[in-house]
């Protein structure tokens, strides 16, 4: 099926088809054509707006106390990516600090995997969870069935916030089929969780599947947000109050 482009950006070339007739009659891809299919790629990976920009390069270590932890971890997942081949072992990003930089992590990860033309899909576990119950929904565009199958045959996927959800019988089952599939097909899953594997409240089926194809790595207990908290002040007197830190309310 042609994919065509919005009429407001057609590409004067080949006006939307993303084909050029040569002058010797053979048809070849327009030039537009991989920029389009980053855009759908970039799309379809669902990857924060916050961190659509996050690389290694600008992944700031001097914002942690252990600047030394930090900088191993960052070259750690840099190598992860940079020699990343499909079927590798996941990854299981943790920490119980919430605000630590587990989430920009894999997101700098899933940047520079997308770079590499793997197909990638970013979500948190909530967001899985509130989407399948969308399906049950009379109302639904898809069945449960074809978002599950999304989730399961995606070269990587990134689980964000895993385990944070109250658990419940369905809730276990769900995750339990999605990782399982994931398992038996050979397709990588990296999570980011503020439980150790120990911790989480899913039965062994799940835990024991994560402990096999996964690299656990203990992130620092280090909160950015409330350092930027902090800075965030301390930037407001030196804009609004002409640089004067007195007592401030």
């Amino acid at each position: 099926m042609m994919i065509s482009q919005n009429t407001t950006a057609r590409c004067a070339k080949c006006n939307g088809t993303f084909w050029i007739i040569t002058e010797t009659g053979v048809a070849r891809r327009c030039d537009c054509w991989e920029k389009e299919r980053q855009n759908r790629t970039l799309k379809f990976a669902s990857i924060p707006e916050k961190y659509k920009a996050a690389t290694f390069q600008n992944f700031d270590i001097g914002v942690y106390a252990n600047k030394g932890v930090a900088e191993k971890i960052k070259k750690m997942c840099e190598m992860y990516a940079e020699e990343f081949e499909p079927g590798n072992k996941g990854l299981y990003i943790h920490s119980q600090t919430k605000g630590s930089g587990k989430t920009r992590i894999a997101a700098t990860i899933c940047n520079k995997l997308i770079e590499k033309k793997v197909l990638v899909k970013f979500a948190t576990s909530s967001s899985i969870l509130e989407e399948i119950k969308k399906t049950w929904q009379k109302t639904s565009e898809y069945a449960e069935s074809v978002l599950i199958d999304k989730l399961i045959m995606v070269d990587v996927l990134v689980i964000d916030d895993f385990g944070t959800e109250k658990p419940k019988d369905w809730i276990n089952d769900k995750f339990y089929y999605i990782i399982n599939e994931r398992y038996i097909n050979s397709k990588t899953t990296i999570y980011t969780s503020n439980y150790k594997l120990s911790e989480l409240d899913y039965d062994d089926r799940i835990t024991n599947r994560l402990k096999e194809v996964c690299y656990q790595i203990p992130f620092l207990e280090e909160s950015i947000r409330e350092k930027q908290a902090t800075n965030n002040i301390e930037e407001f007197k030196t804009l609004y109050l002409n640089g004067n830190k007195g007592d401030w309310r």
